[in-house]
């Protein structure tokens, strides 16, 4: 049967949304004509194409180096505290094991506490640059401040302080790479901006092995004390950098032509299948919340978070892991840290870049927790040196999982962008809680083999492989039911048609276009 042509313009929407309310019907008109209207406004012509390869690149240049060379300093601040117990700190501040593992974790309680309210007032304010820039510039004040504790009072406190101050930066990262990237290219970038820690892992080994080796004792400081200096120092510079350098939003980066800025918006909007932004501006931060916290995926994508740091938690020791196979050489023991990790760096992403090809997140998280549990094996049972530093090899597989699953909260959370911002620094923070209570699993006298703490880590990455399925379990079903209701007649709310009405705006269509975008959307498995 025919369909009939009810409205035949935005005004008669409008109208008739003031009298009566509208369905699907209503505004999708003629449905065929819709259809290739939505299918010429829901891809970039190749001209947009053109335009929009200039973009990637000049985001790319600008936006990762930054990004990854603050996670870089952020991870290298972080981790600078069980390489300064190699240095001396230990002994120095008369700390017994437990005291040293309780400085480990008090960070993540302060780290953990932070994160949902920094994400919220960072989707509210808007400025990144200023943002970011700013918690990065405290957080090397903070760290540099640590090398003059002569206590362990006071290294606890710096401590919490410390994972106070850096608790912005990790979660307002991933929801900032959201608002920039759409979801096909997410997996790619998360997994650079990840390279940090990994990079951080590396070069933060080396660095303070070269510390340890020609700085202590000079100007009469301890070489953990030069370790907290310079690298604080060096954070706060690069903060600087980050407020002048780091770009805000498309709408408000001065070095993008219009052109560019309306390519930039557009993608997006194709991208989430209506405008990346806010109904009515900023929503509220509760809007946000009650939104976030009303989607079972959050709660589940939290739980698996919260296992795959856990499982990942040998990174706070990775020094002692290398000390337990040369017990005699301290300086050995940090360079050894840093082949595997160089490593996992070009593995991770050869990983993503597959991911993003192959659009697909679940084998891509779940084959590297496979590989990663062998490691745990080959660690536990075997006692020569090489069967077990090839070990922390397969050990570092399960970093790829992680930009695999940034990736994967992005896109099974694509919007409103308050929703978001929340859901993001809840996973963030829920996930981090692991870094409390992993430190106390790796005890001294199971030197060398680590069994109950690596055993723990087996345990974490099946419940991880089982979250996975999960998830991908109840994307499947919500891509059904978006297939099922492309033909149903739904009605819409207010808000529903502000969204539509924005999308509508950026798209450059009418609003009819703007539904059938919304209709073709799917979720990334």
């Amino acid at each position: 049967m025919a369909e009939k042509e009810l409205y035949t313009s935005d005004h008669d929407i409008e109208k008739r949304m003031h009298n009566e309310g509208l369905s699907d019907h209503d505004i999708l008109r003629n449905t065929e004509s819709a259809k290739e209207e939505a299918m010429h406004f829901g891809h970039l012509s190749p001209d947009e194409l053109i335009l929009e390869k200039k973009l990637k690149r000049k985001i790319d240049s600008v936006i990762m180096p930054m990004v990854v060379l603050v996670y870089l300093m952020n991870y290298i601040d972080r981790n600078n505290y069980p390489a300064a117990r190699l240095s001396g700190l230990q002994e120095d501040l008369n700390m017994s094991d437990t005291q040293f593992q309780t400085g480990l974790s008090i960070l993540f309680v302060g780290y953990v506490l932070m994160q949902v309210p920094s994400n919220m007032f960072l989707n509210y304010f808007g400025r990144p640059s200023y943002y970011l820039g700013f918690w990065t510039i405290v957080w090397g004040l903070v760290s540099a401040v640590t090398s003059q504790v002569d206590s362990y009072g006071q290294i606890v406190a710096c401590r919490f302080i410390l994972g106070f101050v850096e608790a912005p930066f990790f979660p307002g990262v991933l929801f900032y790479l959201s608002k920039w990237y759409t979801k096909s290219e997410l997996n790619l970038r998360m997994s650079i901006f990840y390279s940090g820690s990994l990079v951080a892992g590396a070069f933060g080994s080396l660095i303070a092995g070269g510390i340890l080796n020609g700085l202590d004792g000079v100007r009469g400081i301890a070489a953990w004390q030069w370790l907290y200096i310079i690298e604080g120092v060096l954070t706060m510079a690069v903060g600087i950098a980050v407020i002048f350098v780091l770009p805000d939003f498309p709408d408000t980066w001065g070095k993008l032509s219009p052109e560019l800025k309306r390519i930039a918006n557009r993608r997006m909007a194709i991208d989430a299948a209506e405008a990346d932004v806010d109904v009515g501006g900023n929503m509220s931060y509760v809007r946000g919340a009650k939104l976030a916290f009303s989607d079972p995926k959050t709660y589940l994508l939290a739980i698996m978070y919260h296992c795959i740091v856990g499982a990942t938690g040998f990174q706070n020791f990775y020094p002692t892991l290398t000390r337990s196979l040369i017990p005699d050489n301290d300086v050995l023991a940090l360079l050894l840290v840093a082949p595997p990790y160089i490593f996992i760096v070009f593995v991770s992403f050869a990983h993503s870049v597959m991911s993003d090809k192959l659009q697909n997140r679940f084998w891509f998280f779940l084959y590297p927790l496979a590989i990663s549990t062998i490691g745990c094996f080959v660690f536990m049972f075997t006692s020569a040196f090489g069967p077990k530093y090839f070990a922390l090899f397969l050990l570092n597989f399960a970093f790829c999982s992680f930009g695999t699953i940034y990736a994967w909260i992005s896109n099974a959370i694509p919007r409103p962008p308050a929703k978001r911002t929340v859901a993001l620094a809840f996973m963030n923070s829920i996930g981090n809680m692991a870094s409390i209570w992993t430190p106390f699993t790796y005890f001294d006298w199971s030197e060398p083999y680590f069994r109950p703490a690596l055993g723990i880590v087996v345990a974490l990455m099946v419940v991880c492989a089982c979250g996975a399925c999960l998830v991908r379990w109840l994307l499947t079903k919500m891509n059904r039911e978006l297939e099922r209701l492309e033909n149903d007649d739904v009605v819409l709310s207010d808000r529903e048609m502000e969204k539509l009405r924005k999308t509508a705006e950026i798209e450059g269509c009418d609003i009819a276009a703007a539904r059938q975008l919304q209709k073709g959307y799917r979720y990334i498995i």
